[in-house]
């Protein structure tokens, strides 16, 4: 765990409550929409969303623990185009992330690589060391511990034809096509921003 600043029980209980108050908004707009287009339910989605994101993050910062929680996109992606039965699936994600303290990163890639100064040179050096090291995953859980402040992500499920071992290795990206994607989750600070002003309102 990051030895940061940790978050208050009573942040985490605020945290949760709002979770609550958020899944009983978005139940009401489905309720009560006005057709298939109502703009509150996808505003009240939207919500669910970052607060979901957000009680997840401080669960997380607090006591180790998370939730099992995905947040699938909005309405905006495109109509899925693929096969009804898929023969293979491919699993895209892209994470982004802000190195916010390059000296926490070089210790950590030096810790990684045992000592190994040159993977504690630069940022190049110690991203290639630590991602080396770590799996994907342990890094989001942890990002914090490595100096780095989470941005957008994304994680695709897409339709593909069943590829022969070192096939697509050359290109790897080319064919991430929307329109096959059968299902897609989105993590965005940009949900927090509209559901602060929800709080607002």
């Amino acid at each position: 765990m990051s030895d940061d600043v940790q978050p208050t029980v009573a942040e985490v209980r605020a945290a949760v409550e709002a979770l609550k108050a958020a899944l009983d908004r978005h139940l009401d707009a489905i309720e009560n929409r006005a057709g298939d287009d109502d703009p509150s339910v996808y505003t009240a989605f939207e919500a669910l969303a970052s607060a979901a994101e957000s009680y997840d993050e401080l669960l997380y910062d607090a006591y180790d623990e998370v939730t099992p929680f995905e947040v699938p996109a909005g309405d905006g992606a495109p109509e899925y185009a693929g096969p009804e039965d898929p023969e293979a699936i491919s699993v895209l994600i892209r994470r982004d992330y802000t190195v916010v303290e390059p000296e926490r990163l070089l210790a950590q890639a030096r810790r990684a690589a045992e000592g190994d100064a040159e993977a504690g040179e630069s940022v190049n050096a110690a991203v290639a060391a630590v991602f080396g090291e770590y799996e994907p995953d342990e890094i989001a859980q942890r990002h914090k511990e490595f100096g780095l402040e989470e941005g957008d992500s994304t994680l695709w499920v897409c339709a593909v034809e069943p590829a022969e071992p070192g096939e697509w290795l050359d290109a790897p990206f080319e064919q991430a096509d929307p329109q096959l994607a059968l299902c897609r989750f989105d993590m965005s600070l940009v949900f927090e921003d509209e559901l602060g002003a929800l709080d607002q309102e």
